[in-house]
């Protein structure tokens, strides 16, 4: 008798075991982000926005190229303190360069701030996308594969939500097939 309620015990909880097992899944972030009509939009104006950056800089250096070649011409006819004074001058420019370089385009500079700015709307609403699609999958966790910190070294497409994400926002994920960056199977097996 004890041997078969053991039995019939095990034989529960074996199957009852893959309700039990927690559900996740991954997602392939970049790829979404690349269908969004609104990235490509934020893409360009940003391309825009570092094409003026870049044509200031460049300026400035022309101006700098402009003001050695002056000196090198006048040079000879220089007294030594005038010398000083133009390399003092050529040298406060190229320092401003630089500073404004860094500014722009440095670590934390006004490229970074402003990409991140108009980048949180795609992101919040590609983060609202993935929470429903959690909830409506039953998943426990969507992890992101093309996170810098998450190294998935094998992936199942079968756990890839990203398909069901952009249908979430809307977007066929078989449109624009001139997109490079795809994921490595799109396939939807799992309900």
């Amino acid at each position: 008798m004890r041997s078969s309620l053991f039995f019939l015990f095990l034989a529960f909880v074996l199957q009852a075991s893959p309700a039990w097992a927690q559900r996740f899944g991954y997602i392939d972030s970049e790829y979404i982000v690349s269908k969004m009509p609104e990235f490509q939009k934020v893409n360009s104006e940003m391309d825009r926005w570092t094409q003026v950056r870049t044509k200031e800089i460049a300026d400035k250096h022309a101006e700098i190229d402009k003001l050695e070649r002056l000196y090198k011409s006048e040079e000879p006819l220089l007294t030594e303190p005038m010398k000083q004074q133009r390399r003092g001058e050529i040298e406060r420019k190229e320092n401003e360069i630089k500073e404004l370089n860094n500014k722009v385009f440095g670590y934390n500079g006004q490229y970074h701030q402003r990409r991140k700015d108009v980048l949180k709307p795609i992101m919040d609403e590609l983060s609202r996308a993935v929470e429903k699609v959690a909830r409506q999958k039953q998943l426990r966790m969507i992890l992101d594969k093309s996170s810098e910190g998450l190294a998935m070294i094998y992936t199942d497409p079968r756990d890839d939500y990203s398909d069901y994400v952009l249908e979430e926002l809307g977007i066929d994920p078989k449109a624009n097939p001139n997109q490079t960056n795809t994921p490595t199977q799109n396939t939807k097996t799992k309900q």
